[in-house]
């Protein structure tokens, strides 16, 4: 299968890459941090708040965006993109990770998993195949399959069993996908590009914290019909070593012309190491979730925008940012909003973090390619640590 992925350059003390992921709806550079649009929103902010951010690709979930406001509502607004005003890439989770998080309200079979809505308690079965229907209704660009997501606590024996299913249901979801999308659509132009015309496909890589069920499952997947892979299952709790132990399994294990995207990770020592590492890809509630709790982030740290030295503050959150918030706005009249309890605070702050994280990845790829990643990455860690 040919992967719309197109490598720039590599850094040459790690597994570092800088690349292009083209969607039909454009490139996407890597690394690259994807704000999280769960029910086609990002908290507090609107399609105009993340364009000027420089977001290039959002992350929805099949799971909530099938029950409110359901996949017939969608289809019938001419997909997730129109419904949204959000021209730009989106991927769409499989809802593989509620599995996990609301495993009260779940029942697993060979065939797919029974859920219990959570807003109304109705009964409703997602299976590899409808997962895959629901996501072409959606019409996001880029698919996942879906997993089996166990907590990292469980018995070794429950994971390997978790992780077959997972493989199992890979391949039933790369046969349906190819049987709906029979044309891929995708062709290399003249400046080393791709014109991408359909969705992609990305395979879900489970395996716990354990090395050899991730370099297991990493060998499966490299085998699938699939444009690239999620590395599924970390930042659930494991320490940073399990993690970065878990992302080395993967990575040597799969082909390099293909883009790699660890799910639910968005701090920025935990981007950087797996970014070393040779991970692509990254999403996360963090930035906007901290926000809401009146902390930034900055070039030189965090600043907890509730502490009173703030509140007489004539600077701005970050001198050294080009978010429309550091260029207007002071930390005192953002200590106000936020003591106030004024929602604008909240756009204000998510604005601004979502800003760091892009502008940190727009960093992180310049590096790459002028050689002094690791420089960089020692610089940020230093004041984050």
């Amino acid at each position: 299968m040919i992967s719309p992925f197109k490598i720039i350059a590599k850094d040459k003390n790690s597994l570092a890459r800088a690349g292009v992921l083209y969607t039909k709806h454009g490139a996407v550079h890597t690394p690259v941090f994807m704000p999280v649009a769960t029910q086609a929103c990002v908290k507090a902010l609107n399609e105009e708040d993340l364009r000027s951010v420089g977001a290039e690709c959002l992350l929805s979930n099949t799971y909530h965006l099938y029950l409110r406001p359901g996949t017939e509502v969608l289809q019938k607004m001419g997909g997730l993109h129109k419904f949204m005003c959000w021209d730009r890439s989106i991927l769409t989770d499989s809802g593989g990770f509620q599995v996990h998080s609301l495993s009260h309200l779940r029942k697993i079979t060979e065939d797919g998993v029974w859920f219990k809505s959570h807003h109304d308690g109705s009964k409703h079965f997602f299976t590899p195949e409808n997962v895959i229907e629901y996501q072409a209704a959606i019409n996001s660009d880029i698919w996942t399959c879906l997993d089996v997501l166990m907590p990292n606590t469980a018995h070794k024996n429950d994971l390997r069993n978790a992780l077959a299913a997972t493989k199992r249901w890979a391949e039933r979801a790369a046969a349906h996908y190819a049987k709906i999308m029979p044309e891929q659509k995708i062709e290399k132009r003249e400046d080393g590009g791709f014109t991408v015309g359909n969705s992609l496909l990305f395979g879900i890589i489970q395996g716990s914290i354990y090395p050899d069920l991730r370099a297991e499952a990493a060998r499966h997947m490299a085998e699938q019909n699939v444009h690239g892979f999620c590395i599924g299952g970390l930042s659930v709790g494991e320490t940073l070593e399990e993690m970065n132990a878990a992302v080395e399994a993967v990575i040597p294990n799969l082909p390099e012309n293909k883009p790699r995207y660890l799910m639910g990770l968005g701090t920025p020592i935990e981007m950087l190491n797996c970014i070393e590492r040779g991970v692509d890809m990254f999403d996360c509630v963090w930035p906007t979730r901290v926000a809401r709790n009146g902390q930034a982030m900055t070039s030189n740290g965090k600043v907890n925008i509730k502490n009173n030295e703030h509140r007489a503050s004539d600077k701005p959150l970050d001198e050294n940012c080009d978010c429309i918030v550091c260029q207007k706005y002071t930390r005192a009249y953002l200590s106000h909003l936020f003591r106030a309890n004024e929602l604008t605070s909240h756009r204000l702050l998510s604005t601004h973090n979502i800003r760091f994280l892009t502008r940190t990845m727009e960093r992180v790829r310049q590096s790459i390619s002028d050689g002094n990643f690791k420089e960089v990455k020692e610089e940020i860690i230093k004041k984050y640590s």
